[in-house]
């Protein structure tokens, strides 16, 4: 009886719902065409990154490389953004990977994707909140700071030095705005994107006008003449060997890992699944044009910095209005500072948009209070998780110095990416519906063929090994079975733990294993041929022939990249941010065991009679979930 109580228990926590959209249509408007998902990516992706990050990595890490950086992150970063345009084409809905999570490694695992996603769209609204008041701020002489500091100081650990009451008005105005529907909201991000871009392109142009080819083949020489003719308004940085690739190969990478995170945010597109015209078409298409134009954006303005200014001279903090003065070019310091403004308010517009459909989807499954899901009438936005998200990230943006907890936002980002390759690589290789039905006739004539005797059997378990190992490598069949699909999934869940071990090495102890360690090297070694042989296995497996919109090339190779770069991210974290987010799961799993786990919507049906033999046999099949493509 325990034993049986233990697995049901078991089952409910990887049980799998469906793809598509419950109850048929959806509650929300439809009303976002292809070209306000694209501005919603370029909004939320193309933020403070491109106006600051690209000056901090080409003054200490890459120097005129960055260009290569830029290119590398971005090459990187469109191995995730391909596995969310599959699934956008596949299955748009609400919840983005808490959904494709849920439809392929389970529930319990779907709502520690959702559960993160939201902590990552709080704290990511809170930040950028934070930087358009401090941006504010910086541009009146530090006067509103001082006030607040004066009048509302605070002496808590880990709370900010003052509270920001600029910051939590502007999350709840935003906050307003999202509530009145999706395409004000779109309306009012295209706006601040196309601003932002004009911007950009200014930067851009001037810099290719004003700047000098010479400043990427500097020497020691001009180091030295800097140093000499400098003025103490910021210091110099290192030279490194000088030249284009001043900081070498490793620099480049270390530039990159950073330049990564400049392309994150384009996720908030698959969000919008269910409010999207052409879904299967507008999705896929947004995320690439976003992932492109963001790209053009950082290439071209890091280039132009870098020929502007040299390297080692560039403000990390303010890069773009110092190379402004640095040309003699004092009043586009002004249009600097309006781009950033507009940048910061599409990118809070970006992070605040997906953060109460995450929450939707989940109260509609059950796994959150199913209040959070209701949609008004007249808006048909999910009213209510908008004001409970806004004003969570109002609070956070009011009271807490987010700079140390901008790494969690990281985790929970890096984890869905990881969660959509994962799912991307196992659905390919699912049976649709109508293979399930063929299977079933085939297996019933298998039934009818006599068995071979035992004896037979006993006498050649190696050749039973051995054709084992066959049909792996050279499978029969030209489409997927249930057996093939179960194969696929073993192997990925068997890839993704040997990847994890090999990031866990190479993220901990590099020195060892590059210096040739025997122990490291072995283990390095081992695990690669494991994952090549596996890789292999799964290559050899007939895919779904469903046509879809798009479909990611080069499986399973390019997916299992996006996981191994994710996991290798994610490795880098500190132990304190390991702590922090285990805090924000316990409180999480407090409230999935608490309500989620006997409220869900699988439960209610796991509950009701099947209305047929024929729907009960493929509810009990393990991979019956798996959508079929339409």
């Amino acid at each position: 009886m325990l034993c049986q109580r233990v697995c049901q228990f078991g089952q409910k926590l990887v049980r799998r719902r469906p793809l598509e959209t419950r109850g048929g249509e959806s509650c929300l408007a439809r009303c976002l065409s292809t070209m306000d998902l694209v501005a919603l990516g370029v909004g939320s992706t193309l933020g403070a990154g491109v106006y600051i990050l690209a000056g901090a990595v080409a003054k200490d890490k890459a120097g005129p490389a960055i260009v290569i950086c830029f290119l590398v992150a971005a090459l990187t970063c469109v191995l995730s953004g391909l596995c969310y345009a599959e699934f956008g084409a596949r299955a748009p809905g609400s919840g983005s990977s808490y959904l494709y999570s849920y439809a392929t490694v389970g529930q319990l695992c779907a709502f520690i994707t959702g559960w993160t996603l939201i902590l990552s769209y709080v704290i990511g609204s809170a930040s950028v909140a934070r930087a358009w008041s401090s941006a504010i701020d910086s541009m009146t002489g530090n006067h509103m700071s001082r006030v607040l500091q004066g009048s509302f100081s605070l002496h808590v650990p880990n709370l900010a030095q003052y509270p920001d009451f600029f910051s939590l008005g502007l999350v709840l105005l935003l906050t307003g705005l999202l509530v009145l529907g999706a395409s004000e909201s779109a309306l009012v991000t295209k706006i601040f994107t196309d601003m932002n871009l004009l911007v950009l392109s200014f930067v851009f142009l001037s810099g290719f006008i004003k700047g000098d080819a010479r400043h990427w083949q500097l020497t020691q020489q001009d180091y030295e003449l800097a140093k000499s003719g400098s003025n103490d308004t910021y210091s110099l940085g290192p030279l490194g060997s000088g030249g284009f690739v001043p900081f070498g190969f490793d620099g480049v990478l270390r530039g990159a890992a950073t330049c990564f995170y400049a392309f994150v945010g384009f996720d908030c597109i698959a969000t919008a699944g269910e409010e999207a015209h052409h879904p299967q078409c507008s999705i896929p298409l947004g995320i690439v044009i976003s992932l492109f134009v963001c790209f053009v954006a950082c290439f071209g303005v890091s280039a132009a910095l870098t020929l502007t200014v040299p390297y080692y001279q560039i403000h990390p903090d303010s890069p773009l209005p110092q190379a402004s003065l640095y040309i003699g070019w004092t009043p586009a310091r002004r249009v600097v500072a309006a781009g950033t403004l507009c940048a910061l308010s599409s990118s809070l517009l970006g992070a605040m948009f997906p953060m109460p459909r995450v929450i939707y989807a989940m109260a509609e499954d059950g796994l959150l209070f199913r209040g959070l899901a209701w949609v008004h009438v007249r808006t048909r936005t999910p009213i209510i998780a908008t004001i409970v998200s806004g004003t969570l990230a109002a609070f956070m943006a009011l009271l807490f110095e987010l700079s140390d907890l901008v790494d969690l936002m990281s985790i929970g980002t890096l984890l869905a990416y990881s969660l959509v390759a994962f799912s991307v690589l196992v659905l390919r290789y699912q049976p649709g519906q109508d293979l399930r039905k063929n299977e079933k006739t085939e297996v019933e004539i298998t039934e009818v063929k006599p068995e071979p005797e035992a004896s037979s059997l006993a006498s050649v378990p190696e050749a039973g090994n051995s054709k084992t190992l066959k049909s792996l490598c050279n499978p029969i069949n030209t489409i997927p079975t249930q057996k093939y699909g179960h194969t696929v999934y073993g192997c990925a869940l068997l890839l993704v733990l040997l990847l994890t071990i090999l990031c866990l090495i190479l993220a901990q102890w590099p020195s060892h294993l590059f210096s040739g360690d025997p122990l490291c090297t072995t283990s390095a070694g081992l695990l690669l041929l494991l994952i090549f042989g596996t890789t292999f296995i799964i290559w050899r497996q007939p895919q779904n022939p469903t046509p879809l919109n798009f479909k990611v090339p080069a499986l399973p190779v390019l997916p299992l990249m996006s996981i191994f770069v994710n996991m290798y991210l994610m490795m880098q974290m500190t132990p304190r941010t390991w702590a922090q987010f285990g805090i924000w799961m316990v409180i999480g799993f407090a409230i999935y065991f608490g309500y989620g786990i006997w409220h869900s919507v699988e439960t209610t049906n796991d509950q009701q009679p099947p209305a047929s033999s024929s729907q009960t046999a493929d509810k009990n099949v393990p991979s019956a979930e798996f959508p079929h493509g339409k």
